[in-house]
């Protein structure tokens, strides 16, 4: 087989696997693109503000991105990141001492047969006991919109990561395919040079 032969075999491989890949990048961008947008989308439409910052406590003023986007509309995956465990999580933390809401529902439910038996026996505590059964349940109300908020924001942060990898591996197949076309077009080149004439491969 002659070495043009078997240039002009490599270089047609060549130009073929690099238009898969141009294919496979143009995918990924699409991807990338449409997972930026939707996540903008999604989160403009929660009409979300962060604070700003004569309203931050001295706590939060201490988060680098609680006073960068401080008086911004949320509309980026970064963004909802932030929001949620810097801002939500910071005060979630303070409804119930900490614990979370299937913590403090589970308290809640307790301390409300608790007082429905108090009632119901005409013990003196009983006021008091429904009135701690009343705040419980306020907790878990806030505690549940919360946490629900703040785990709707982290999805929002997770798909937006998957749209900036799909934007990263467009990139690369991009590249992968420039390269590889140029070695293509560099196999065609020199099936045409002197040398090309020369037998490999011969088994001679």
């Amino acid at each position: 087989m002659k070495r043009r032969t078997l240039d002009i075999v490599f270089s047609f491989g060549g130009l073929a696997l690099a238009g898969l890949l141009l294919i496979l990048g143009l995918v990924m961008a699409n991807q990338a693109d449409f997972a930026k947008t939707y996540v903008t989308d999604q989160l403009s439409q929660q009409k979300i503000t962060f604070t700003p910052v004569v309203g931050l406590s001295p706590e939060e003023k201490k988060v680098a991105c609680l006073t960068d986007n401080a008086g911004k509309a949320l509309l980026t995956g970064k963004q909802a990141e932030c929001y949620a465990n810097e801002y939500i999580g910071f005060h979630v933390k303070d409804i119930n001492e900490g614990k979370t809401y299937s913590q403090t529902s589970t308290e809640a439910r307790a301390k409300k047969t608790e007082a429905d038996a108090a009632k119901a026996s005409g013990a003196a505590n009983a006021g008091v006991l429904a009135g701690e059964s009343a705040a419980l349940a306020g907790k878990t109300d806030a505690l549940f919109r919360g946490e629900t908020l703040r785990g709707l924001l982290l999805t929002s942060y997770g798909f937006s990561i998957f749209g900036e990898r799909a934007g990263q591996a467009g990139f690369v197949a991009f590249a992968a395919a420039l390269v590889l076309l140029l070695a293509s077009l560099a196999g065609f080149a020199h099936a045409f040079t002197k040398q090309a004439d020369h037998e490999i491969l011969s088994g001679k």
